[in-house]
């Protein structure tokens, strides 16, 4: 057999490999082109697998359907509609168009109808069945639109609402403390009626003059000073009589009891036959009137030399209107009445005694009181409760620092304390001349610029470095215009109703009345009479 030649074979062999070649790649490049694939889908998968269990999360907790997600769902654009028109009626109302916010509210009741029927049966709101709906719902939200019924001008709106009740609430607050000053200085019609009626029978009854006389025999123990003396400046009779009671009922020994009571010429009749008729657990009951001092004039006493000034009178009784600059409480007569002042003159009302406890006419006594005549309080004249746990009871507080004298001669930060039932050591008052260092700072404050009113200011200042202070338990304070500790009134042994909600007035605090009115007979004849109840 006849062999081909070399140069004929070799040809055929290289097409054929190269032909393989070729396959090869096509092969490879389709298996680089699946796998591509493969990966991009594997890549997609995790957010679709993740999809599903997000946005049930989200479903569930916005309550909406795959049909309201939809981009050309009508649900969700009647559902959009009626949102915005919900926030239009609010504005319409406050711009007082009533007639478009009703045709706002009709509008939305009649999209909301759409959605609860397509809800009820359970398939998506057609446009057909809706278009009506969304077009005039549309109309409305477009005339809105024009009405400039926008966020910008409801926020203007709303701040212009805003200031106008801050300024009625400021005007509302104004009347609740004038209105509230004037029902705290009332004098109930029943305390009225009782002053009469004792006055009454001070003059008209000889068994009761005959008491007054016998009385008198008692001057002893009014200058006893090894008992119990206190003294209260006041006029009102019924809160008198509770704290003498109340002092009495607790005491260990009543008998050492002395009680020294000033009060005015118009009350005096009515005290004296108030306290001769009853009796305290044998405590002694002395009534003065401040008008029988003889060196209670003008010439020594500086409010009274005030009161004679044209400028004060105007300014406390004038009752001219000062478009509000002042308040009510601060033109009150009676923080120039002498019965609040007599407090800065015990040493001379009381010249024989060394040592008296003074109370304010507002206190309940539930403790023995005893132990206050046994304090040291180290060469100090007045003994006091301090009321500095908060920062509103320091002298600044209470004084005007932007005067010289006041910032020159006060530590601002210095720690207030409370009138109402103080400690005096009047021989170490007589010694330092208290009274004196009290007639310096009033006189300096005729024009009001030291301080605005009362007597604690004036107080702070003259016992300034001379007041030692007491346990709190001494004196619990607050009981007139706030809560107190339950734990604080156990325990305490004064209980003050400082504050304008007296509890004998009907504006005193309901939960706290208790503790004074039980120390009041109402079964005695002259309480029924007088309608106390």
């Amino acid at each position: 057999m006849r062999r081909r030649g070399l140069d004929f074979r070799r040809p055929m062999r290289r097409r054929l490999s190269n032909v393989v070649w070729w396959i090869m790649c096509g092969i490879v490049v389709l298996v680089f082109i699946v796998v591509l694939t493969k990966e991009a889908q594997i890549d997609s998968r995790p957010s679709l697998s993740r999809r599903p269990y997000h946005y049930d999360r989200i479903l569930e907790g916005l309550n909406i359907t795959d049909e309201m997600l939809s981009p050309k769902s009508v649900t969700r654009q009647l559902s959009d509609q009626i949102s915005l028109a919900k926030a239009l009626v609010v504005i319409a109302k406050e711009s007082n168009n009533l007639q478009f916010s009703w045709e706002l509210s009709a509008q939305i009741r009649n999209s909301q109808t759409l959605l609860s029927n397509a809800a009820t049966r359970r398939t998506p709101l057609t446009v057909g069945e809706s278009e009506t709906a969304v077009r005039d719902m549309a109309l409305l939200l477009y005339q809105a639109q024009q009405l400039h019924y926008d966020s910008a001008t409801m926020i203007m709106r709303l701040k212009a609402k805003i200031q106008a009740l801050e300024e009625q609430m400021s005007s509302v607050n104004e009347k609740s403390s004038k209105y509230g000053q004037i029902a705290a200085e009332e004098v109930p019609k029943t305390l009225y009626c009782l002053g009469i009626r004792l006055t009454t029978e001070y003059f008209g009854n000889p068994n009761l003059q005959r008491k007054l006389k016998e009385r008198k025999q008692l001057d002893a123990k009014l200058r006893d000073n090894s008992l119990y003396h206190f003294c209260v400046f006041s006029d009102n009779i019924l809160a008198s009589s509770v704290v003498v009671n109340s002092t009495a009922l607790n005491s260990k020994n009543p008998n050492k009891v002395v009680f020294h009571l000033v009060t005015d010429e118009i009350n005096y009749a009515a005290m004296k036959a108030w306290f001769a008729m009853n009796s305290f657990c044998g405590a002694t009951v002395e009534v003065q009137k401040f008008d029988d001092f003889k060196w209670l004039n003008a010439s020594y006493v500086p409010v009274l030399k005030q009161l004679q000034d044209a400028e004060t009178q105007s300014y406390y009784f004038s009752g001219h209107n000062d478009n509000g600059r002042i308040p009510i409480k601060f033109r009150n007569p009676k923080y120039l009445s002498m019965l609040n002042h007599l407090r800065f003159y015990i040493p001379e009302v009381f010249p024989a005694l060394k040592k008296v406890v003074f109370l304010d006419d507002d206190i309940v006594v539930q403790k023995d009181l005893s132990g206050l005549f046994s304090i040291d309080l180290n060469g100090n004249v007045n003994g006091a409760v301090e009321t500095c746990m908060e920062t509103f009871h320091r002298y600044h507080k209470y004084l005007n620092y932007s005067h010289p004298l006041i910032r020159a001669h006060f530590d601002p930060d210095a720690c207030g304390w409370a009138f109402g039932m103080n400690v005096f050591d009047l021989v170490e008052w007589r010694k330092r001349n208290v009274t004196g260092i009290y007639h310096y700072w009033q006189e300096r404050n005729v024009d009001r610029t030291l301080w605005k009113l009362g007597t604690l200011p004036p107080g702070l200042l003259t016992f300034y470095g001379l007041t030692e202070a007491l346990d709190p338990l001494w004196h619990v304070l607050g009981f007139g215009y706030t809560n107190v500790d339950p734990k604080l009134i156990e325990k305490g042994a004064v209980l003050h109703f400082n504050g304008n909600s007296k509890p004998w007035l009907k504006i005193g605090i309901e939960k706290y009345k208790p503790l004074w009115e039980k120390y009041v007979d109402y079964t005695h004849p002259l309480l029924q009479m007088c309608n106390f109840h």
